[in-house]
């Protein structure tokens, strides 16, 4: 991540959306390719498949999450390179674990191969593995950056999101629902946690990473972070009512991974439990109370803003 601490970044305020999702793209994309072993460091087999896992595809929606919240609080960029890393290789890890055989069984990822398809399933459980450790390792970094009094808080969000009250909770309960129609409460449990905690986190390591450096403190840094929360819980469902809607509107070509799969597999998704119109109303409901949410922020919170528009209204 060194060589990135000098790299200089537009402030928030001085490039269109747009401009500045391609150029946050952009600079993640490179944060990654630095954090992760070369392909060719030993043993190359291991390292050949995080790359392949983790490179060159996917919207990075959660280091873009990272981006803005942090931003809006004024924390460093290079800090906010670590933190966006460790959040992408969490997500990335779960990616290559849920595909795998004895759990969602798929065969497609990102338009490409699932990595234990292209690897065989033994090296893509280590490869999980392996990604979640490094996202540690990645947010632990974020101390050389000017973020150390936030580190430790920010490993146990990122543990929580990730654990059994959080994303691998959601998959059991996932995996426990197959067949089972759930109502509408324990729909949002299970997505909460699933898919919500981890873009929850993205959000609130942002802002943690920003608290030692935004401007005003006690009060106004506890407002700031309570808008946020407001946000990431909106934002958090949004994100997986649309996944759903998806799932049903969607093709295989567009979304990058197989569609139709919740149907085939009998799972529980807010299309089959509300219908597809009552889900689209849904989502934009959320799109609505995470805009609200970050009203308080002013033209700080215009990039959140943005990606609120950008989950709800994607296409793939």
């Amino acid at each position: 991540m060194s060589d990135l601490t000098t790299a200089t970044a537009p402030a928030a305020g001085t490039l269109p959306f747009d401009r500045w999702l391609a150029a946050r793209g952009q600079r993640a994309e490179q944060a990654l390719e630095r954090v992760l072993p070369p392909a060719s460091a030993h043993p190359s087999p291991l390292h050949e498949a995080m790359r392949y896992a983790v490179l060159g595809g996917g919207k990075r929606v959660r280091p873009m999450l990272v981006y803005a919240a942090g931003e809006a609080g004024g924390a460093p960029i290079a800090a906010l390179d670590c933190v966006a890393c460790a959040v992408e290789l969490v997500h990335a890890y779960s990616l290559v674990h849920d595909d795998l055989p004895c759990m969602d069984d798929d065969v497609l990822r990102r338009g490409r191969p699932t990595v234990h398809v292209k690897y065989g399933e033994a090296l893509a459980m280590l490869v999980g593995d392996a990604l979640q450790a490094l996202a540690f390792e990645s947010l632990a970094a974020a101390a050389g950056h000017g973020a150390a009094a936030a580190v430790a808080a920010m490993v146990a969000e990122l543990a929580h999101a990730a654990g059994s009250q959080g994303m691998a909770g959601g998959q059991a309960i996932d995996l426990a629902s197959v067949g089972v129609a759930l109502d509408r409460d324990a729909l949002e449990d299970m997505h909460r946690r699933k898919t919500g905690a981890l873009l929850r986190a993205s959000v609130r390591l942002g802002g943690l990473c920003a608290a030692d450096f935004g401007a005003g403190a006690g009060e106004a840094r506890a407002r700031r972070m309570q808008a946020l929360d407001r946000y990431a819980d909106a934002i958090g469902l949004a994100f997986q009512v649309v996944d759903d809607i998806l799932d049903v509107e969607g093709d295989a070509a567009t979304l990058g991974k197989t569609a139709g799969k919740d149907a085939q597999s009998n799972k529980p998704t807010y299309v089959s439990a509300l219908g597809l119109e009552a889900a689209r109303q849904l989502a934009g409901r959320l799109r609505g109370e995470a805009r609200e949410a970050i009203a308080p922020l002013g033209e700080a919170g215009h990039r959140l803003a943005g990606l609120a528009d950008l989950i709800v209204l994607r296409k793939s």
